[in-house]
């Protein structure tokens, strides 16, 4: 017997020994479902606008896309934006 086709053999018996597994189809469907419920994490401070501020000090940008969200907010204020924003 040539070695491709012992190895197709071998293949062959592993794939096709014992009993097929049946999927539980509720139990996918119930896995496949999005989470009732959402955290959220209240923060001080806007990470985003944070890590902006950082990167600027780096480096400046080039065509300064984001200065209008920027400006909106001063060092350590909370970003608004939602339903119960004022």
């Amino acid at each position: 017997m040539s070695h491709p086709e012992e190895l197709e053999r071998k293949l062959h018996d592993l794939l096709t020994e014992g009993e097929m597994e049946q999927e539980d189809v509720k139990e996918r469907q119930r896995e496949e479902l999005p989470p009732r419920y959402e955290i959220r994490i209240q923060t001080q401070l806007d990470p985003i606008a944070e890590e902006t501020r950082r990167y600027r000090s780096i480096a400046k940008e080039l065509d300064n896309r984001y200065d209008k969200y920027d400006s909106s907010q001063e060092p350590g204020e909370q970003h608004r934006s939602g339903p119960d924003s004022k």
